[in-house]
């Protein structure tokens, strides 16, 4: 039998995260652009400054449903119409919002990038915001609710914010609303919100694909370009203040199987000196299958299919002159265990974080890590749509446009104790907030007996 030769594994080439062309339209729209030969779908990302604290009280989900109408008729087309126009395009259009803003999505073929982005600019500069279709917004919303609530990932995280954060402030409350708040949207109120936060002045557009043969400056001319609008007013950065007091909230699930185990607290943004340490620790101790955590709760004890621990940054602001930045990430482990065993669960957990306190990482742990996170960034950032998303996170985040491709630098040049007094100081035992979706009956004494902090049981 004759074989082929083996196939030989050609030379790596080096790779760096690519960097942005950054310019201004004439009505003051922000793009930044990055051309990706080869990437024949172009990924667009719009972000619009109309954050979720800036919200009118009792209005909590405004912004959802706002986000979401965009694409629901516009002056020149109705909802079908438009749907239909985006699908002769080929094209994709999304848009969601979070506490730094809403972000709208654009996927579509490069040969179609003028007529997508053509239509992308309708739906800022002239939604309909038709009555109709907000009250079909709004009922779709509130149908959603019940089933969030009975999910028990969802449910803990709702329970996260309203424990951390004080009631006034909005991260406290769920950010796509209660029922009570979204039941008192409609398109004035919807429409209010737009004309109060959305205009070109405070827009940023990101394009990133392959866009040879098109002439890319005239096209955003003759589509974004086109929107017309005023400037802002500055619009202050409330402080993010949070209560980590170590406790347990249990919220009972009567007959619950298995308990949803939510642990968090409020740490520092990617602003901070210690991001890319706490990121690197963060990896060690629950990042992966191979990480601390899985390795006890999961391979030796059997408790759980994982459990992992990270960062996700909630807001973030510009740096104030004294060099502080007002912005937070939320820093959790999160993950399910079955009900029985949820008091040694936890009680291994804290285990967990007690001996790494103590001994710290190993010099091992760090370079798998490192090998991981930054040897995997060329596949994480092989779609037009993966780059773009990190260059708007970083126009969300006040961050400058070489952050990743720096971060990835910070990676490999961070020590293994410098990783472990970051993973340290953001899991401290006594400063955890813990939050248990599952059956109170069953659950609350051995928690007790852990005396990690007062056990409060609500329902829900």
């Amino acid at each position: 039998m004759e074989f082929h030769p083996q196939p030989q594994a050609g030379e790596a080439k080096p790779w760096a995260f690519p960097a942005p062309e950054r310019a201004t339209l004439d009505n003051g729209l922000t793009v930044l652009r990055c051309h990706r030969p080869g990437q024949q779908v172009v990924a667009v990302e719009i972000i619009l400054d109309a954050p979720l604290d800036a919200e009118p009280e009792g209005l909590d989900g405004v912004a959802t449903i706002m986000a979401r109408a965009l694409s629901e008729g516009t002056d020149k087309h109705t909802a079908e119409e438009f749907a239909a126009e985006l699908e002769r395009c080929g094209a994709t259009l999304d848009a969601h919002a979070d506490h730094p803003g809403v972000r709208v999505s654009l996927e579509v073929p490069a040969s179609r990038l003028q007529k997508a982005l053509g239509l992308l600019a309708e739906a800022l500069r002239a939604p309909a915001f038709a009555d109709s279709e907000v009250d079909r917004l709004v009922r779709n919303r509130l149908d959603e609710i019940p089933h969030e609530l009975a999910n028990p990932s969802r449910r803990a995280a709702k329970q996260l914010s309203a424990e951390l954060f004080p009631a006034e402030a909005r991260m406290s409350r769920p950010r796509q609303g209660s029922e009570e708040t979204v039941a008192r949207i409609d398109s004035t109120a919807v429409r209010g919100f737009y004309e109060a936060y959305v205009r070109p002045a405070t827009t940023t557009a990101v394009v990133v694909g392959d866009y040879t043969g098109t002439d890319l400056d005239a096209v955003l001319a003759e589509t974004l370009g086109a929107w017309t609008g005023g400037a802002a007013q500055p619009r202050p950065v409330p402080p993010v203040t949070a209560d980590d007091t170590g406790r347990v909230v249990i919220v009972d699930r009567p007959g619950a199987v298995q308990t949803q185990l939510l642990i968090g607290r409020v740490g520092p943004d990617r602003h901070d000196r210690v991001w890319a340490a706490q990121v690197l620790g963060t990896y060690c101790l629950g990042g992966t299958l191979t990480s601390r955590l899985d390795r006890v709760l999961r391979e030796e004890k059997g408790y759980t299919y994982g459990v992992r621990a990270f960062g996700q940054v909630l807001r973030s602001a510009a740096p104030a002159p004294s060099g502080a930045a007002p912005g937070a990430a939320m820093l959790a482990i999160s993950g399910s265990v079955d009900t029985p065993h949820t008091g040694p669960a936890l009680d291994d957990l804290l285990k967990v974080l007690r001996t790494l306190a103590a001994e710290g990482l190993t010099d091992a742990e760090r370079d798998v890590a490192v090998q991981n996170l930054v040897g995997v960034a060329p596949l994480k950032f092989e779609t037009a749509g993966s780059v773009a998303g990190t260059f708007a996170d970083q126009v969300e985040q006040h961050l400058p446009d070489d952050y990743q491709a720096q971060l990835y630098v910070q990676l490999a040049q961070t020590g293994t104790v410098e990783a472990t007094t970051a993973v340290v100081s953001a899991f401290p035992v006594d400063r955890l907030l813990t939050v248990l979706v599952g059956d109170a009956s069953q659950i609350e004494e051995p928690v007790k007996a852990l005396g990690i902090g007062e056990v409060t049981v609500v329902t829900g």
